[in-house]
């Protein structure tokens, strides 16, 4: 029975001395709770493996479906770049989408989300435009942005315009990678 009391009078101490120090219970909410990092994936291949060639010249040349989540609140619009820094006269661009509604969770496989707008890549045209090594592994980047505006750009912009209109305005961003190797085109 004295240790019961002994133990109850630790407890009452510790209460006593935490309210002398200035605590209230009300503290904890103002702690700030680590939330997920943004994250984008794809269903049709993991990261760091290989894309398969139907994304690439070598057959349908069609996008990946690619897969976003824990996008932020205050998101008002989403970037979706790819690009290889592997090639040869410096990063190649294979896609350029910008004003992704921000509620998008899913990006289906070919298509561009509604609403959204796709700018010049590095072959010259709008769209999506696959891997095609020359020779090579080469690395693909597919990276997500969050914004805190729309961008104001239409489908005739190139890569540093989207950066121009990006600065300053980026909330979060997710990266997500693949590999393809250069094959012979017979």
């Amino acid at each position: 029975m004295k240790w019961l009391l002994g133990l109850l009078g630790l407890g009452v101490g510790f209460v006593f001395s935490v309210l002398q120090m200035g605590y209230t219970p009300q503290d904890s909410l103002r702690i700030p709770k680590k939330l997920p990092s943004m994250v984008v994936s794809s269903p049709a291949f993991g990261n760091n493996e290989a894309i398969p060639d139907r994304f690439t010249c070598m057959e349908k040349n069609v996008s990946p479906p690619m897969v976003i989540s824990w996008v932020p609140k205050e998101a008002k619009s989403l970037v979706f770049i790819i690009d290889d820094p592997d090639a040869p006269f410096g990063v190649f661009t294979h896609w350029l989408l910008w004003n992704i509604p921000p509620e998008t969770k899913y990006i289906e496989e070919g298509k561009m989300p509604e609403g959204a707008v796709s700018g010049y890549n590095g072959f010259g045209r709008s769209g999506y435009s696959g891997p095609c090594p020359v020779s090579g592994l080469h690395r693909y980047f597919f990276t997500v942005t969050a914004l805190d505006s729309i961008v104001g750009l239409n489908g005739q912009a190139k890569r540093s315009e989207l950066e121009d209109a990006m600065r300053g305005h980026t909330i979060s961003e997710a990266h997500f990678y693949g590999r393809y190797n250069a094959k012979l085109i017979e």
